[in-house]
């Protein structure tokens, strides 16, 4: 006698249970993916957005250290 993985291994070892199987899954797969594609381009735009603001960040840093660079350079300590 073999194990349950054994027997869940042959169970869908057929072609014709997989496509029993992925056509009773197709409805479910469905109606999550409506139900939540709108959060997923939220936190794609979130992301975008959150990068263009650490590139701005990032920017503003660079010319502010220049100046402070550029500063230090012509009245010294």
């Amino acid at each position: 006698m073999g194990t349950i993985k054994d027997s869940f291994l042959s169970f869908f070892k057929d072609k014709e249970m997989k496509q029993n199987i992925k056509e009773i899954l197709l409805p479910v797969t469905d109606i999550v993916y409506n139900e939540i594609y709108i959060y997923v381009w939220c936190i794609c735009f979130f992301n975008l957005f959150l990068f263009i603001i650490i590139l701005v960040n990032l920017f503003i840093l660079l010319r502010i250290s220049g100046k402070v660079i550029l500063y230090e350079t012509i009245h010294p300590a």
